[in-house]
């Protein structure tokens, strides 16, 4: 399966920090790709650096000026695209249907999303009710969709790994990583 997040909107500098988890927690959580819009450059270079240090993936960033644009071409190749809003339908009574999909594309809001969208969107999906982050609705969504699979990913490359551990903080550096 193919998922990919599109970020529609940013607040220049007060979303920079929001735009760089968004990203994060697509990559991490097992997208291939997000697009976002009006982004700082350093948003883009703390991504690569993470990447860099904790493991390569096949994770891109690109920037776009048009999300309907974004939507349409997703849609022509056969994806789903889902609105992650709390207008939506619960995920849990979705969820099953879209773990057959091939191809989705998640769209998250960083401010008031175009009442178009709502429309556009194969579904509108609720991670609850109540106001809340659009991080941490994408890091829900991705789980369910995901089963839990993505949290066992391998990333390749890395100058750190974290080693798990019950009581403190244990990383394992490059050095040791190519031995």
């Amino acid at each position: 399966m193919e998922v990919a997040t599109l970020r529609i909107g940013h607040r220049l500098v007060r979303d920079d920090r929001v735009t760089t988890h968004s990203a994060l927690v697509a990559r991490a959580f097992g997208c291939s790709k997000i697009y976002m819009s009006d982004v700082d450059e350093s948003i883009i270079r703390t991504v690569e650096k993470v990447a860099t240090n904790w493991g390569q993936s096949d994770f891109l960033i690109e920037i776009c000026d048009d999300w309907k644009k974004i939507v349409r071409m997703w849609k022509k190749n056969g994806a789903k695209v889902i609105h992650l809003t709390m207008y939506g339908m619960n995920v849990d009574n979705m969820i099953e249907s879209l773990r057959t999909e091939a191809k989705i594309l998640v769209v998250i809001g960083a401010k008031k999303v175009p009442r178009e969208l709502f429309e556009i969107a194969d579904m509108n999906i609720a991670i609850g009710n109540q106001p809340h982050s659009e991080i941490a609705a994408l890091a829900v969504f991705l789980d369910k969709v995901f089963s839990g699979n993505e949290l066992k990913k391998e990333f390749g490359m890395a100058n750190y790994k974290i080693i798990p551990d019950l009581r403190g903080k244990s990383i394992e550096y490059k050095s040791d990583l190519n031995k």
